[in-house]
């Protein structure tokens, strides 16, 4: 029987922890946790794909761009995200790498630069990208055309376009490297967005693809076994923030759409999330589970974090 694959995705703000100030040795110490959960599951056995947001760190690219107006030459937001893959997958190379050396682990550890094939239509959604800002800052900013949103319960941030993915472009190169044992990761920041022209020729999109359904779409292609979601909470929960919150082990495909049409799992917190998880298992996954990097070798044995299925004996919430 074939070791367990496992795709895990890490979330932007896992890699920049609530309350604490974005920079690079925050986000080394915070890869530093999520190696760990890596090298225990290679320790165990099994095959990893590794992906990662880069909704903080894209937003400070764009920010330092803008500031070194003049100075430097300006960078398109395609290349900001292509600059950022290329920041955190140095950093998560680095930290992987060295806690398999220590664990005594042979392995070698790659990072794919992946662009993602994105609808090039005009209906993509918006998604908040880097710092809070504040209120003179956005005024400042939305007079020059930049787009503000009041993302929730975080403040005023800039939104930018975030088409649907359609397909990992870098897919048979991951699956090679996957299926030689190789630790990969590749999708940063949902992939580099680029559109196919008439001609057959592919151009860089202005936009920020969610690293969830990017993540849900490797995931799939490959055709590994679990979807593994790595955040900054250690469940599930529904009715967050209210007197009902309720804390949620396990659901199924059928409750996961029908708490998502309920308004249950917002925009820009855990919706992209279940959805991506919804999408992965409805295209043949086995199981899909959400946690926080502490509690990750514990989700994977059903023993932490909310499980999804696609489908139980018994419909459970």
């Amino acid at each position: 029987m074939p070791p367990e694959s496992v795709l895990v995705a890490l979330g932007g703000h896992a890699l920049v922890r609530p309350g604490r100030e974005a920079s690079v040795e925050e986000e080394v110490e915070a890869i530093r946790e999520a190696a760990a959960a890596v090298v225990e599951m290679v320790r165990e056995g099994r095959r990893v794909v590794v992906t990662h947001g880069n909704g903080p760190q894209v937003g400070h690219a764009l920010a330092r761009s803008e500031a070194g107006r003049g100075k430097a030459y300006p960078l398109p937001l395609d290349v900001c995200v292509a600059q950022t893959q290329g920041e955190i997958g140095y950093l998560l190379q680095q930290g992987v790498s060295e806690g398999l050396r220590a664990a005594g682990l042979d392995r070698e550890v790659v990072s794919v630069v992946t662009r993602i094939l994105v609808d090039g239509s005009s209906r993509s959604a918006a998604k908040p990208v880097g710092p809070v800002l504040e209120p003179g800052e956005a005024d400042r900013l939305r007079a020059g055309g930049v787009r503000i949103v009041a993302d929730r319960k975080r403040g005023l941030r800039r939104a930018v376009p975030s088409p649907e993915p359609l397909r990992i472009l870098e897919e048979g190169a991951v699956r090679l490297l996957h299926g030689a044992g190789i630790v990969v990761i590749a999708a940063g920041g949902g992939g580099i967005p680029v559109r196919e022209l008439k001609d057959g020729s592919l151009r860089g999109v202005p936009a920020v693809v969610d690293k969830d359904l990017a993540s849900a779409l490797l995931a799939s292609a490959l055709d590994v076994d679990v979807l593994l979601d790595l955040t900054s909470v250690e469940c599930v929960r529904l009715n967050f923030g209210t007197l009902l919150e309720a804390p949620v082990r396990e659901l199924t495909v059928a409750a996961a759409r029908r708490h998502l049409a309920e308004g249950q799992f917002p925009e820009g917190t855990m919706g992209p999330k279940i959805e991506a998880a919804v999408r992965f298992l409805e295209r043949g996954g086995r199981r899909a589970v959400i946690t926080d990097p502490p509690h990750a070798a514990a989700g994977l044995r059903g023993e932490a974090g909310t499980r999804i299925l696609p489908r139980t004996t018994e419909e459970r919430p």
